[in-house]
Parts: C-alpha cells; sequence; structure tokens
C-alpha cells in the first residue's frame, strides 16, 4: 500500500472533511527541494478525493516573516530592509509587487504546473483580517504558560521576557518588543530600537506571532488535520514538539497528523545552472522535467527517504522509470516489488489516469531530436521516421510538445557538454590523405540501397570498415567528425536513421 493511501485512511478516520496544510517563506531563491513539501500535501489531498472524501489543501505563504539580512544575491541598497517583513519591501528587480511576490511567485508557477490543487493564503492577510487575534490575545493572557512549555519542550533557559508577540513599528517597520503590562484587548504599546514608542492593533497587520506560536496559531485557525514538514522541524524539542502542547494549552486546539520528510540533495554535474551559477530552483525543476514525472520522482519514495535529485543525466533516467510505470499500469500486470511506483504513477496524474496509455518516444531518442529540428513540426517530421506516431491524440501532441520544452531547457542550462551536438550545416574540409576517405565511400554505397532502419545503419558500417581496413571504433568516429564534428555522440544507427538518406549519402561522399 502506498505511504499517500495510509494517510489518507488515517486523516479521514480523524476527520471524514479534513484540511491539509503546508506552506513556504519565500525570503529568497527557492529550492527544488521546496516542491517535496507541496506535492506531498496534494499526493494527501488526492489520495483522500480518492476515497470520496471532501478535502481541502491550503498552502500558506508565510511573507510577515522578516529579511534576516542581506543575502548576495540582493543589492547594498537592501541592507536598510534588512528587520522589515518581506510582505512590506519592495521588489529587488525594481518591478511592481514586493519581496515576497517576486521569489515566491516562480515557485506557486511551479506548484500550478504540477496540478496542485491548493488554495494560497498570504499569512499577512490572515493578520490584516484579524484571524489571528484570538491567538495574540491567547499568548498575552497566558504568556507564562508559553513560557513553561517552551522551557520544558526545548530543555533552554526561556527568558521571563519572552515575547510571543511582536508589534510592528510604524515608524520604521521593523518588528519591536510590546510592553506587557499595556496589554488590553486589542491594543498593547511597544518600544522599537529605533527610537520610537506607538501601540500596535493585534485585530489588524501590526505584528506577529513568533514562529513557535503562529505555527500552532495556524493550525487552530485552519482546523488542520495533517501537514508535512521538513524534519528538521520534528526533532526531539522542536517547533512541533512545542506546537503540540501550545495549539492544546495555549490556543484549545488540536495539532495535525505530522508528515516530516526528508531534504532533497543536489547530486550529480547538473547541479548548478550553467549561465547563472545558481543552484536548482523549483522553477529550474518543473523547466526541465516533464511535471508529471516530477510528481512520481518525489512520490515513488516515501517522505522520511531523502531524495537525490541528479539535473544531470539522472533526468533522463527518471522519465525513462516513470515511462516503464505508465507501460505497467497499462499492461495490467506487474511484479510485486513495482506496487508501491505503480501506485505513485496513478498519484502523480492527481489520480486521474489517462483512459489509455499514452504514446510514448522515448526521452533519449527526443533529446536527440530536438537538437536536430528546427522546431516542434520538424520535430514531429524527423521523429516519424523511426516512430510509430499513428493515432496519436491532441493529449499526446501536447505531451510530447512539453516534453520537448523540458528537453531543450535542460540542454540550455544543465545537461553535461558530452550530449549536446548540432549538426554540421556543410561538410568539414577534410586532407586529400585523410585515411577515412575510402570508408565514407565504401559507407555510402551501402548506405545508398540498405533498409533505413539503424540495425541495417549499423551493418553497413561494420561492412564498410571491415572492407577498408579502418576498424569498427574510427570508422564510428569518422562518421561523427563529419556530422557533427566531434568523434562521439548519440548512438550512430538511430541518430543517422533520424536524418534523411540523401542527406546522409551526400554528407559521406563529399568526404570521400
Amino acid at each position: 500500500m502506498h505511504w499517500a493511501d495510509v494517510l489518507a485512511e488515517e486523516i479521514v478516520g480523524r476527520d471524514p472533511e479534513p484540511t491539509i496544510a503546508t506552506g513556504i517563506s519565500p525570503t529568497g531563491i527557492i529550492h527544488v527541494g521546496s516542491l517535496r513539501e507541496a506535492i506531498t500535501g496534494e499526493s494527501v489531498r488526492s489520495a483522500v478525493a480518492e476515497l470520496g472524501n471532501e478535502v481541502r489543501l491550503v498552502y500558506l505563504i508565510d511573507d510577515m516573516d522578516p529579511l534576516r539580512r542581506r543575502y548576495d544575491f540582493l543589492p547594498e541598497s537592501f541592507e536598510e530592509h534588512v528587520g522589515k517583513p518581506i510582505c512590506m519591501i519592495p521588489s529587488p528587480d525594481g518591478g511592481p509587487g514586493t519581496y515576497a511576490e517576486h521569489f515566491v511567485k516562480p515557485f506557486l508557477d511551479a506548484v500550478d504546473s504540477l496540478n496542485v490543487k491548493c488554495d494560497i493564503v498570504w499569512t499577512h492577510q490572515l493578520y490584516a483580517e484579524g484571524k489571528f487575534a484570538k491567538a495574540v490575545d491567547a499568548s498575552f493572557k497566558k504568556r507564562d504558560l508559553a513560557i513553561e512549555i517552551l522551557r520544558e519542550v526545548t530543555g533552554r533557559d526561556m527568558d521571563d521576557n519572552f515575547a510571543p508577540y511582536n508589534p510592528l513599528c510604524e515608524k520604521c517597520q521593523r518588528y519591536a518588543k510590546p510592553i506587557f503590562e499595556t496589554y488590553s484587548f486589542p491594543y498593547v504599546e511597544y518600544e522599537c530600537g529605533c527610537g520610537h514608542r506607538g501601540r500596535s492593533d493585534v485585530e489588524k497587520m501590526e505584528g506577529k506571532l513568533v514562529w513557535r506560536l503562529e505555527w500552532p496559531a495556524k493550525w487552530k485557525i485552519f482546523g488542520v488535520d495533517a501537514e508535512p514538514f521538513g524534519k528538521d522541524h520534528a526533532a526531539a524539542g522542536g517547533s512541533f514538539d512545542s506546537g503540540v502542547r501550545l495549539v492544546r494549552e495555549v490556543f484549545g486546539g488540536e495539532p495535525p497528523i505530522p508528515i516530516p520528510y526528508e531534504f532533497v540533495q543536489l547530486k550529480g554535474v547538473g547541479q548548478m545552472h550553467k549561465s547563472t551559477g545558481s543552484a536548482v530552483t523549483g522553477m529550474d525543476a518543473i523547466n526541465m522535467t516533464p511535471p508529471e514525472v516530477l510528481n512520481y520522482m518525489f512520490l515513488r519514495v516515501n517522505p522520511q527517504r531523502a531524495i537525490d535529485y541528479d539535473s544531470g543525466l539522472g533526468i533522463l533516467d527518471m522519465v525513462d522509470e516513470y515511462d516503464r510505470m505508465e507501460r505497467l499500469f497499462f499492461e495490467g500486470e506487474w511484479a510485486e516489488v513495482d506496487d508501491a511506483s505503480v501506485r505513485a504513477y496513478q498519484l502523480a496524474q492527481h489520480n486521474e489516469v489517462p483512459k489509455a496509455q499514452p504514446k510514448q518516444v522515448p526521452y533519449r531518442h527526443l533529446m536527440n531530436v530536438v537538437q536536430m529540428a528546427d522546431g516542434f513540426d520538424d520535430a514531429l517530421r524527423i521523429l516519424g521516421r523511426t516512430e510509430d506516431l499513428d493515432g496519436m491524440t491532441q493529449a499526446d501532441i501536447s505531451r510530447l510538445r512539453a516534453r520537448m520544452r523540458c528537453v531543450l531547457y535542460w540542454l540550455d542550462g544543465f545537461a553535461p557538454e558530452n550530449v549536446k551536438f548540432s549538426v554540421l550545416s556543410e561538410a568539414p574540409e577534410l586532407p586529400e590523405d585523410d585515411p577515412a576517405r575510402p570508408f565514407y565511400a565504401s559507407f555510402a554505397a551501402k548506405l545508398a540501397d540498405a533498409p533505413w532502419d539503424a540495425d541495417s545503419i549499423n551493418g553497413a558500417l561494420i561492412e564498410a570498415a571491415a572492407e577498408t581496413g579502418i576498424g569498427n571504433k574510427k570508422g564510428y568516429q569518422a562518421v561523427y567528425r563529419v556530422v557533427i564534428g566531434k568523434t562521439s555522440g548519440p548512438r550512430l544507427g538511430p541518430f543517422l536513421a533520424d536524418m534523411e538518406r540523401d542527406f546522409v549519402v551526400d554528407r559521406l561522399k563529399d568526404c570521400s
């Protein structure tokens, strides 16, 4: 049984119409690993929905969090914004919108591309609408209890002046310390480090709870039944442990079923974008990986297992694995060892599996074709020489087009150099005494009459190499040299079969 199905049954046993929550703090460039939280939440939502239950997935954007420092990717002028809520800082590119919107929008686009069915909620709006007011009131009235809980759970010496809620200074827009004895709902006075003294209204967007209390307050506000989160929060004495007691004893709610997950680790030669030098972002991942495959990558293993994300050749292997599970699903038979992976394939479609198996084009083949083609229509023409494209539906064409876009993005920024090539528009100039000239003539003559398929082409090359004494290895190298200007490349038989016979034969004759 897949882990998402196990969780779904547990969740509906607690609440037949559950709410699942997850979220992000967009304080900077969002790493590919952040997709795991959204995809995990969506997989459980999908599994609950398949049981026939109404279910809601809430995606919270913590844009009231402060900018803690000026990161290397920010201009020096942003030193003046350190300490301010990211929903009140301008976009670093000078464009419209806030700092938070600038960094989270590409990520939300990625989440949307993955067809995650969620309600986007901005934390600053919750404060502005007074949704946190009751929790703030409880945190002030039960402040001593909150301190004692944090002391017992974390094992740390808690400052008796610990502030569960920090007012937002109206002058410098940074968080200040409240003057506890002035609190009378909904107002509390504060003194800021900038020297300003003012008053905050907890029913408005004039302050925020500290993280240790804000998280359990959200559980209470939304009635959260389950939530995925990083394993760091699940450590003994961590924010989940303290949240369990705070939500019960301070806010009068119940904690969700925890779904802690391991982190995503970058590996392989493609872990940095070659032009920007930055690590793989969530948007990079969705741009170079078909969305259904990216979903599958996260769902094929239990959340408590780490994932090695290889943005190099690992992308090709993952698509191959996904396509194999798709074939098994539609064949209707597979080994027990593949049970969880086939179910992950279904969940990757949000349980909306096509009625018939989609047309599959081997991804490595597609990688070669897009480097030969001039646009999508030309790619279809090339593929038609070696692939059976009869009966392709509009959905098949859309999927193929999307996969082509992914391959092109991957080739541009993350693919190893040894898989890249371009077909030479003209034959290279060779010395008159080039030892490969007799081989080119022999190979061209044999290809003129041979069946135009990969096996026949390979057979003709081996015969020509033996006939002229050049040897198979040098024969392959010689062909690559005059077709793509390298001494190695894609598997030669399928590669040449994708080209027009006349082009290949004429190129060989020109070099003979």
